[in-house]
């Protein structure tokens, strides 16, 4: 038994938004509020917070107004954020703006307070609300997250615990090499060409923003041009997810045994040159996708520590040519044995040898 969430669209009365709106807003006044009391006294704990918000809601009743579980998971999620600190596996926790992107709240199930009927789901103080059910929601509700994007549009997570089945069992072994002119090449000598989606799009965005530029800030054509710039974002975001999501799946489907190498996206992002680039292929995001699938369907997936030669050694003899260390070689042939390279095959050969050095 897993976590496993489910996002769909859902599209809420007018009235409905409001109150979505005003959960929103709650649930960001609750964190900056006990954030800025962590900040001046110390922190304490989630329970000394949660005893304490029956007396902030007599002192602003607003907060009666919304959803009561969605304070307190509030609180969880400060609670997370200082554990984080604390343990030294992220930084201070910040504030939360009003101009974020993306602005969420979470419900906690509660007495069956949470259910699905047909294309509707029951949330808690908004009712039945109409979603666009694209597929069936199996497994045990914990909690829903609502969320608002910049494009005023509205969606739910529904996170359930539930039993995954496992694929069937393959023979497939893959060593895979991340790149920016090919997305990715395999060890069996796959090449997926790089989409680029970023690229795609950047002249249809720069234009967009020169007009959002020349618009007086608060005019409904400010908004207006606003809102284009923010679907040409969000239409750049889906199209890259839809496309890791596809491969992961199909890595994950037809290999048993998934190596990869360990790269650190965030700070390969600081190259000037490659930076855009690099943030457009989001490395981060597959790599995090192959993990857990991997973990959901049975399989093995490894990484390789980053320093590891792949790109120099020859994966025919083991000879280590560091003539080849320019990225503007893209064959070479072994000073050692002769044998002809495509410098990211064989990199990804090298990578998969490794890798099941490394699980044996």
């Amino acid at each position: 038994m897993m976590n496993r969430a489910y996002k769909y669209r859902i599209y809420p009365t007018t009235e409905q938004a409001d109150l979505i709106n005003k959960n929103i807003g709650c649930s960001r006044f609750i964190y900056n509020h006990f954030l800025a009391l962590a900040k001046s006294d110390g922190y304490l704990s989630y329970n000394q917070y949660a005893k304490a918000l029956p007396l902030l809601k007599k002192a602003y009743p607003f907060l009666k107004e919304v959803e009561s579980t969605s304070l307190q998971q509030t609180l969880k999620d400060l609670d997370k954020s200082f554990a984080r600190f604390f343990k030294k596996s992220g930084g201070f926790p910040k504030f939360k703006s009003k101009r974020n992107p993306k602005q969420s709240y979470r419900c906690q199930m509660v007495n069956n307070n949470i259910r699905i009927t047909d294309n509707h789901i029951r949330l808690p103080k908004l009712g039945l609300v109409k979603f666009a059910k694209s597929r069936e929601v199996e497994g045990r509700i914990l909690n829903v997250t609502i969320s608002r994007t910049n494009t005023n549009k509205f969606y739910i997570s529904i996170c359930v615990d539930t039993e995954i089945e496992t694929m069937a069992s393959s023979s497939g072994e893959i060593g895979i090499d991340l790149g920016l002119k090919d997305y990715l090449v395999t060890s069996e000598g796959l090449v997926v060409p790089n989409p680029k989606h970023f690229r795609k799009y950047e002249r249809q965005l720069a234009k967009a923003q020169r007009r959002l530029s020349k618009k007086k800030k608060g005019s409904q054509n400010h908004k207006k041009a606003k809102l284009q710039v923010a679907l040409l974002h969000e239409k750049i975001a889906n199209t890259r997810k839809d496309f890791l999501h596809k491969l992961s799946t199909t890595i994950v489907a037809e290999n048993q045994t998934i190596v990869v190498e360990g790269l650190k996206p965030k700070n390969m992002i600081k190259n000037r040159r490659l930076s855009k680039s690099i943030a457009d292929a989001s490395w981060g995001r597959f790599l995090n996708m192959l993990e857990y699938k991997s973990s959901w369907y049975g399989r093995n997936y490894v990484q390789v520590d980053s320093f590891f030669p792949s790109s120099l050694l020859c994966s025919n003899c083991g000879y280590i040519n560091q003539n080849i260390k320019k990225l503007h070689i893209r064959t070479w042939e072994c000073p050692s044995c002769g044998a002809f390279h495509h410098r990211d095959e064989n990199a990804a050969k090298n990578i998969k040898a490794e890798g099941l050095r490394i699980a044996s």
